[in-house]
């Protein structure tokens, strides 16, 4: 296929992104053919599945509102795909201008694409780095100059632990992370699940598609998803259904859908400052 002006050299125009996927789920228009067909396998498999996807952004919206509401002004975005409208820092900074934000992705179309969005925004930036790699993250001069480590950080891990597979023990790098991070940081994850939805009846077919991608996905239990908490304090209402945390208003009916994943968020311990 033709490669797009705006796609970096060196990509694999064959093989379906998940951050273009979702990009895709979200209505962008940084994703290929190939992303798009595997994004339309997986609505045929997991019908409503933007619904999901937009649960997550709203999910991220709160926390990032709660966690300047702590006080914590500094985030650090992980697997942050594809910006688009309403992302980390548009709402950190609406919310709290000395804000700073740092994406980190290793798709190059999403680091590609942030660094044009960022170009004239001196309080975010973007690394290109891996999740399975954290100190390529926590030790880049974009962490250096942007983040203060010896003060809180809200770490987020949204819709990106469910793209790591056991053998690759995400609950070490999370916890290596964690042990970077000043008393007072927060942690943000949410994670797909089968413990309540329809991903129980679905989710091979699902499963499938995303076996077809760069990341195949992981469904995990609420306990397993709960393991990443390690060395934090959850805040309440703990790990929940995502539409269940801190909701700015509760629907008079539940829609089943948005029972597919699980969301929290953890205070580390300790006196800050």
């Amino acid at each position: 296929m033709e490669r797009p002006a705006w796609a970096p050299q060196g990509i694999d125009l064959t093989v379906p992104s998940v951050s273009r996927m979702y990009d895709y789920y979200l209505g962008g228009s940084h994703n290929f053919e190939v992303d798009r067909e595997a994004g339309k396998r997986a609505m045929e498999a997991w019908p409503g599945l933007p619904k999901i996807v937009q649960a997550n952004r709203a999910f991220m919206r709160r926390a990032i509102r709660f966690a300047i509401g702590e006080g914590v002004t500094q985030f650090l975005d992980i697997g942050s795909g594809i910006p688009t409208f309403g992302n980390v820092h548009e709402v950190a900074l609406s919310a709290e201008a000395s804000a700073r934000v740092l994406y980190a992705d290793n798709d190059p179309v999403a680091v590609a694409h942030s660094r044009a969005v960022l170009e004239d925004e001196d309080r975010a930036d973007v690394v290109s780095a891996d999740f399975r790699s954290p100190q390529d993250i926590l030790c880049s001069a974009e962490v250096e100059r942007l983040l203060d480590l010896e003060r809180p950080v809200a770490v987020l891990l949204v819709a990106v632990l469910h793209f790591i597979e056991d053998k690759d023990d995400p609950w070490k790098t999370v916890r290596e992370i964690g042990d970077a991070l000043a008393p007072g940081s927060l942690l943000v994850v949410s994670h797909s699940s089968a413990d309540e939805g329809p991903l129980r009846s679905v989710g091979d077919d699902v499963r499938d598609v995303y076996r077809q991608t760069s990341s195949p996905l992981i469904t995990r239990s609420r306990s397993e998803i709960k393991q990443f908490f390690e060395g934090f304090d959850l805040v309440e209402p703990g790990v929940v259904p995502i539409p269940r945390w801190r909701p700015e208003d509760m629907p008079e009916t539940e829609d089943p859908l948005l029972l597919s994943g699980y969301a929290g968020v953890g205070r580390k311990a300790g006196s800050v400052g």
